[in-house]
This record gives structure tokens, C-alpha cells and sequence, in this order.
């Protein structure tokens, strides 16, 4: 029964160990692709992207008619069209003089600063010259990178504007919130999958322009005439026969329609929900219109900015750390922890055997809690992980060496911990990547010393102490 117990634990180990340290395939469209999520590396592991947004010089032109008006819809306009018309062809600076201040430059920085928060980036760097009012941004290489930059240089400008007359009715001002909803549903000729919705919620006084907007633009019936010709006079004569006529609005982003739409009914609930995808059970178009979605979520959420940028670098910065040197400090991290394991069992024989089996399914679990718990590990956190091993492999020595006192031993060795906790939970709180990084590597790794030794390494000496007496 022993020998059942310990070949169970060796097997789930070894299991744990392949996955942290091998990975597990699937076959994804022809090709093997490794399931196990991969490493958050810092900027000075991984390397970098930098970017500079440049406040926009170029000019923008607007076509106004006899009344100085500025015409919509002018794009398809040819020339001749315009003089016909008696229109007027202007050149307007994309950023007049008069917008170009310190506090619309560092308004713009702020509402940057937001969209990397709504986008879920945490490392990275932002630089203001007040001067141009160009900004530098450092951001993490890594899959989301120019996802994350295209929704930088985006001005953000929101506008529901009625359709014929263009009067702007609603804008970034009467938003309060976007987000990214699902839904499952069924649309024509797919299967059962996901809807993608954008949930735009408003402010209170949006909240009320937009049940005043939707009760005004909808789809209204009229009594229409009915033209009967008899012997051939055309008479027109009333009917109760209806038809039905829209009065649509329509929303812009940046200028660029999004939709046009009238309502069925007034909206009281303060929020529109926009459809960004059909129902879709194909993972790669689903995260697609999950893209899609949250950029325009994150764009709408934290307003328009009162600058127009120009992306004007967009560079990949190596890391100063090379593929060798890394590769050198693994090797010897590796050399040094073989030599400590083979140390325990020359110490303590079967025992240290079965403290060597524990040993390794941690390390292997703790690679494993830091890659699906999103730490960003930086030098610094390699530190940290580097520290949890020296203080897990304490821990198992003492268990070992005084093997009838085990609970002594754990509550000795995690008093002790009681300062490195709290100064690690400190850590984490702090806004600087390279303490942060250090802080929830150790945390997670302290959780992970009580809890695995707990419950595995427990057990296996408990069953390593029964055979030898």
C-alpha cells in the first residue's frame, strides 16, 4: 500500500513536471501549438517596443457652402461638383494653435495613461515633452503589443448626430462607461456560439438625452394618399392604408460612421448595446470581434483627446540580456540544485529521496502558479523565485532532519517568515516593476511552501517514516 502511495505521488510529480517544463500540444490548424500559457516577461527580460506619437502638423479640407457652412458627405464631391454648387474648398490645420497648450498636452498624456489601464498594461514607461507635446512610450514586447499601440493614436471623438441635418445630439461627454459583453445565440446558416456586444452606459444627463433622442428618432407611420384613375382622370383620395418612414441618427468615431440606426422604442435604461459580432464558435473570429470590441471600449471609456497625434516611431528595443547569458544562468541554477538534491539523498537515503521527489514537483508547480497567476517577472522576480527555492529547500531539510516534530518545524520556520510577508506584501502594492515583480513572486511562492508541503511533502515523508521504522 506504501509502495502504491509513493509510485502515485511520483507519477502526479512527473505529470506536473512535463507540463511546467514541456508543455502540453494540440494540433491547431496543421500545426502543434503549446497550451500552457507562457511566461509575462518584463521589459529588461524580453525586450521592449518604443513608440513616439507626434502632435499631428498635417492639414485636413473641409468644403462649406454659401453660408459658411461646413458640408458633410463631401468625400465624393468632384470639382466640378463643388463649383457647381457655389462650395468653397478650405485647408484647416488638423491642430490649430490655439489647442496646442501644456494642459491639452498633458491632458492627452492622462487619457493615454487611462487606455493602457483599460487595455490591461501595467509595465510600462511614458514620457511627456512639454514643449512639442510629442510623448515616447516604452511598452512590453510581447502578443498584444500592436494591438495595444493602434488604440493609442486614436483621437477618441464619440458623436451621435442626427442623419439628415448633421446637429450633433450626443458626444464624449455623455458617456460614462463602454465594456465588452457576451451572449450566446443562434444567427442564420452557423451554429449555436458567442455574440460579441459593445455596452455603452451614459451619464445621468446623457441618460436622458438619449431617452429624449430615442423617442424622437423613430420609426413613424403616416396615412398616405392613393392616386385611382377611372376613365382617364387621376383622382387622390385619403386611404387608412400606412407605410412607415425613419428618422434615423447616425454614430461616428473619429468621423468614421459606426452604424446608422432609428429605434423601435425610447430607451430608458441610460445604455445601448451595439452588436460587434455574429454568433461564432471559430475561436480566431471570436477573438476578432473581442478585439474589435475592446478597442472601442477602451477608446469611448476614457474620452477624446484634445490633440491630434501622428504615430511617428514605432521601434523594437532588444533586451541587454542575451539568449546565452540566460541560457549560462540556467545551466548553472540547474548544476547548483542537482548538487543540493543529491546532497539530501546522500544525507538521509530513501527519506531524502522521497524529499527530492517533493522538491522538483514544487519548483515545477511553482513555474506553473507564476505563469497562470500573470505575474510580470522581471531580474527582479527571478530573484524572488531564485529565494523561494532556497527557502522551500530550508523547509524540506528541516522535515527531514526532525522528522517527529513536524508541526514544530512549520511553525517555527513561518513565524520566522512573519517580516519577509509583510515586506513582500508591501511590495506588491508598489507601482514600480521591478519591486512589484519581486513582491508577488515571493508571495505566491510563500503560499505555495505552505500549502505543498502541507499536503504532498507531509505525506510522503509521513509514508518515507513508517518503512524505515
Amino acid at each position: 500500500m506504501k509502495k502504491v502511495k509513493i509510485l502515485t505521488i511520483t507519477l502526479l510529480v512527473a505529470v506536473i513536471t512535463m507540463v511546467a517544463f514541456i508543455g502540453v500540444y494540440t494540433k491547431v490548424q496543421n500545426r502543434m501549438e503549446n497550451q500552457v500559457k507562457d511566461y509575462d516577461l518584463a521589459m529588461d527580460l524580453k525586450g521592449s517596443r518604443n513608440i513616439r506619437l507626434k502632435v499631428s502638423t498635417g492639414n485636413k479640407t473641409i468644403i462649406k457652402d454659401a453660408e459658411g457652412k461646413e458640408v458633410e458627405d463631401s468625400e465624393s464631391l468632384t470639382d466640378e461638383q463643388i463649383k457647381e454648387k457655389g462650395y468653397t474648398k478650405e485647408e484647416v490645420p488638423n491642430n490649430s494653435e490655439e489647442v496646442k497648450t501644456v494642459e491639452n498636452y498633458q491632458a492627452s498624456q492622462k487619457i493615454l495613461e487611462k487606455r493602457l489601464e483599460k487595455l490591461g498594461v501595467t509595465n510600462y514607461i511614458i514620457k511627456l515633452d512639454d514643449t512639442t507635446g510629442d510623448i515616447v512610450i516604452e511598452l512590453t514586447e510581447n502578443d498584444r503589443t500592436d494591438n495595444v499601440i493602434s488604440n493609442l493614436y486614436t483621437k477618441g471623438k464619440f458623436e451621435i448626430i442626427d442623419s439628415d441635418t448633421k446637429e450633433v445630439l450626443m458626444d464624449n461627454k455623455d458617456i460614462k462607461q463602454a465594456r465588452v459583453m457576451y451572449g450566446s445565440g443562434n444567427s442564420i446558416g452557423t451554429s449555436r456560439g458567442t455574440n460579441v456586444y459593445l455596452d455603452i452606459e451614459f451619464t445621468k444627463e446623457g441618460r436622458q438625452k438619449l431617452e429624449q433622442i430615442s423617442s424622437q428618432y423613430v420609426k413613424v407611420e403616416e396615412d398616405m394618399p392613393e392616386e385611382n384613375t377611372t376613365n382617364n382622370e387621376t383622382t387622390t383620395e385619403e386611404t387608412s392604408k400606412e407605410t412607415k418612414t425613419e428618422k434615423k441618427i447616425t454614430m461616428n468615431i473619429d468621423d468614421n460612421e459606426i452604424m446608422s440606426t432609428s429605434f423601435e422604442e425610447p430607451v430608458r435604461t441610460g445604455k445601448l448595446q451595439l452588436s460587434i459580432g455574429a454568433a461564432s464558435t471559430d475561436k480566431k473570429a471570436l477573438q476578432g470581434y473581442i478585439d474589435q470590441a475592446t478597442s472601442m471600449a477602451t477608446v469611448l471609456s476614457t474620452g477624446s483627446m484634445p490633440i491630434e497625434y501622428n504615430l511617428d516611431e514605432n521601434q523594437y528595443i532588444l533586451t541587454d540580456i542575451t539568449n546565452q547569458q540566460m541560457e549560462i544562468a540556467i545551466y548553472v541554477v540547474a548544476i547548483v540544485v542537482a548538487l543540493a538534491l543529491i546532497g539530501l539523498i546522500v544525507k538521509y537515503k530513501a527519506l531524502g529521496t522521497l524529499g527530492v521527489i517533493s522538491y522538483v514537483g514544487f519548483i515545477s508547480l511553482l513555474l506553473l502558479v507564476v505563469r497562470y497567476t500573470n505575474v510580470t517577472i522581471a531580474m527582479e522576480g527571478l530573484v524572488g523565485i531564485l529565494m523561494t527555492l532556497v527557502l522551500n529547500y530550508i523547509l524540506v531539510n528541516e522535515l527531514m532532519k526532525k522528522s517527529e516534530e513536524r508541526i514544530m518545524v512549520y511553525k517555527d520556520f513561518f513565524v520566522k517568515m512573519i517580516p519577509v510577508i509583510i515586506m513582500v506584501i508591501t511590495f506588491c502594492f508598489i507601482p514600480w516593476i521591478p519591486i512589484s515583480s519581486f513582491g508577488m513572486t515571493m508571495i505566491w511562492g510563500i503560499a505555495l511552501i505552505a500549502l505543498y508541503n502541507v499536503i504532498l511533502t507531509n505525506n510522503l515523508l509521513k509514508i518515507g517514516t513508517r518503512k524505515e521504522k
